[in-house]
């Protein structure tokens, strides 16, 4: 009998050892976009493949492991699984395939509980690569970047003793769905977003201002709004106690965030460097920068979150080395490539402008993000 696992509990036994995923997808579907981990040994076979030649005839599928088997939405992995389970193969198929793999979401601190009277908690998408933060302190918290899943925050703030008093957006993001509005109104929080990002909009949301400050829980805790532009005009960063940048897609440990999405690469180009050299160089060198998302599994840390102190992006991320406004902007504008997949639809909804289904929203945020420069070729 075919044992079934959700994504939650594919992602605990990659944590804890060596994990056999069999990927039963077309070979173009793989290499776009399949999952991600330390622990992951990846295998790609199709159903129809295994059928046709049967399991044997793939010697890299171990007998003696279990396997996982995964698909775009389970129905694939569900044959292949009891193929590979009639001829003895230990097989978990895993329910919902890399659609329900996108909506998984887990956190891991940042900070140690109670220091400086600020939990830090990093929320992680892997599937997506999307990173979303909340900061709890006291019986207060607030939320940066949320995905579209809000009932995920409003269990954690819960599970925290804690009620989300705002929920902050950097930007106006083109690859994934926001779940700022909606938390918000769920929470009876306040929204906001830079005004530049939603001009034209008829959601209901407060403007972020240069330097302001968001005070809640204890008195010592502030999150200061720093406007970044470049990856859009209105990204905005947010400094929380002087220690910790949440960056958006501004800056990430590896890469940067693409100026070209808006269609005006060289000019959001030129606002990215200024930013970079006059915004972020300001910033101490012990100061943790703690982006939006993740292009690699080596932007993780030992403690499992993504970020890296300043001092160290500043010496290994080439875009902060040395190079004149010209050679940045040329090098920005040469790396312009494919937008993000449902770009437009995306921004639409997250301005308001159209209302998706909820299947719609699933399968518009299916693959994987591509806001990142690193994630272009050259």
């Amino acid at each position: 009998m075919v044992v079934s696992i959700t994504p939650q509990e594919l992602h605990e036994r990659l944590e804890k050892n060596p994990t056999v995923i069999l990927d039963v997808r077309g070979v173009a579907a793989f290499d776009e976009w399949h999952v991600k981990h330390q622990n992951a040994e990846m295998l790609n076979i199709q159903t129809s493949k295994l059928k046709e030649n049967g399991p044997e005839a793939y010697p890299q599928i171990p007998t003696d492991k279990e396997v996982a088997v995964i698909c775009a939405k389970g129905n694939a992995s569900k044959e292949a699984s009891q193929i590979l389970d009639e001829r003895g193969y230990k097989v978990l198929n895993v329910e919902g395939g890399m659609q329900a793999w996108s909506e998984f979401y887990y956190n891991v601190p940042v900070t140690k509980s109670n220091q400086d009277d600020l939990e830090l908690l990093q929320v992680i998408r892997p599937a997506k690569g999307c990173l979303s933060y909340m900061l709890v302190s006291g019986d207060e918290a607030i939320v940066v970047d949320a995905g579209r899943h809000d009932d995920y925050y409003s269990k954690l703030a819960a599970d925290k003793g804690a009620k989300v008093r705002h929920v902050l957006d950097t930007h106006c993001h083109a690859d994934h769905i926001s779940g700022g509005p909606v938390l918000a109104n769920q929470e009876n929080a306040e929204y906001w977003i830079s005004a530049s990002e939603m001009q034209g909009s008829d959601m209901e949301f407060n403007g972020l201002t240069d330097g302001q400050t968001f005070k809640f829980g204890k008195a010592t805790l502030q999150v200061l709004s720093i406007p970044t532009p470049g990856h859009t005009p209105g990204s905005v960063s947010f400094l929380v106690n002087n220690k910790y940048l949440l960056s958006g897609d501004t800056v990430f440990v590896s890469g940067i965030g693409r100026p070209d999405l808006g269609g005006k690469a060289e000019e959001w180009s030129e606002l990215l460097y200024k930013t970079v050299r006059d915004k972020l160089s300001t910033l101490p060198d012990d100061v943790v920068i703690l982006p939006a998302h993740f292009a690699d599994l080596s932007e993780f840390t030992s403690e499992g979150y993504v970020g890296s102190v300043f001092s160290d992006i500043r010496s290994s991320n080439e875009f902060f080395q040395d190079m004149s406004e010209a050679d940045f902007t040329d090098k920005m504008v040469q790396r312009a490539g494919q937008t993000p997949p449902n770009y437009t639809t995306i921004v639409q909804i997250n301005r308001g402008e159209y209302a998706p289904t909820e299947t719609e929203r699933s399968e518009l945020e299916v693959g994987p993000n591509r806001c990142a420069v690193k994630h272009l070729a050259g």
